[in-house]
């Protein structure tokens, strides 16, 4: 009977066919996600090159006519590589979770393969989804972790050779002039950018930061406008904005683990082409090697016995700030 069960629908348990399951599988909502702030690709590679070249400005001098020419000085490449990350989850399908049982919702019918790998699939791309929004706070925030919040993965201002600019905004002190404070921010994400385009700064706060700030006296009249205002708005997503930059709560986490600390933040620009990029590998498997690599995978194998079968999800990103100098942090000294 066993053999019945899962041979009816042997297609289903394909590569090609999980893979294309578990990319159908509608992501969770995310934060980062909806703001489309990574530019995702496939790569071929399990590994990943930055190429950077500073420009540099210089003042020419005044020289004298028919003097030598003042030279120019070119500035350096550097390429710096970067391994994606692999993330491979496992789940099994039993026969006496197929056999026997009535499907969900129905009086009537007995519980398919199919619905099953979907329930499994499901929950593991969910996985995948909080994995990589995690991966992803570790960039703007220039310090990938891995999951127990402690391994550095990389540390993107090591990797580049430079330090993270901070501001701190006094948020305990009454006099604070907090729009000095945020023009601070913009300076040095706009020095950094150069002649780069952005199109609006955004700040991800931590909870206890963002309490402090939205009911700081330079600032809670200015909160208190927005809130009253609020219901006229359609989308409430892109926070609250001060000064031209937006400020919002981030409030993600997995279990005890906070995506961005309670007492800190992170500033970055939207909208710089190739700031911010998500690069996928190709699956530790046979038949992907050299393949343009995927958001993610699954896989297939009957355990012992023939008595159920293995699923296999797996996705090897890596996600990155190609230009760390603009992630500024932002911190108090005082009120937290």
């Amino acid at each position: 009977m066993l053999n019945n069960i899962f041979d009816q629908l042997s297609g289903a348990f394909t590569t090609i066919s999980l893979t294309s399951a578990v990319n159908d599988v509608p992501r969770v909502p995310t934060r980062i996600a909806s703001l489309g702030l990574f530019q995702e690709e496939g790569v071929p590679t399990t590994s990943v090159s930055v190429e950077s070249q500073g420009g540099i400005l210089t003042l020419i001098p005044d020289t004298q006519r028919n003097a030598p020419p003042n030279q120019f000085r070119n500035s350096k490449r550097q390429m710096r590589d970067f391994k994606t990350s692999h993330f491979p989850l496992e789940d099994v399908i039993y026969a006496t979770e197929v056999q026997n049982v009535r499907e969900f919702g129905q009086a009537n019918g007995l519980r398919t393969v199919q619905s099953v790998i979907n329930g499994k699939l499901a929950p593991m791309s969910a996985s995948h989804d909080a994995t990589l929004e995690f991966q992803r706070i570790g960039a703007l925030r220039g310090t990938i972790l891995d999951s127990d919040n402690t391994t550095v993965i990389y540390n993107l201002f090591t990797e580049f050779g430079i330090t993270q600019d901070t501001v701190d905004f006094d948020l305990g002190t009454s006099g604070t002039k907090m729009k000095v404070k945020v023009h601070a921010v913009k300076r040095l994400i706009e020095d950094t950018l150069g002649a780069l385009a952005y199109q609006r700064i955004h700040v991800f706060c931590g909870k206890n930061w963002f309490d402090k700030f939205v009911t700081h006296p330079d600032v809670e009249k200015a909160y208190d406008r927005y809130q009253d205002g609020s219901f006229l708005r359609a989308d409430q997503r892109t926070g609250f904005e001060f000064a031209g930059m937006v400020f919002e709560e981030y409030n993600g986490k997995v279990g005890s683990i906070p995506f961005i600390p309670a007492n800190e933040c992170i500033a970055f620009p939207i909208g710089v082409p190739g700031l911010f990029i998500t690069r996928f590998a190709p699956a530790n498997f046979i038949e992907t090697v050299n393949t343009i690599g995927l958001p993610r995978y699954a896989k297939s194998e009957r355990v012992d016995y023939d008595r159920g079968v293995k699923i296999l999800t797996e996705s090897n990103p890596i996600s990155l700030c190609t230009r760390p100098k603009v992630l500024v942090k932002l911190t108090s000294s005082t009120g937290l």
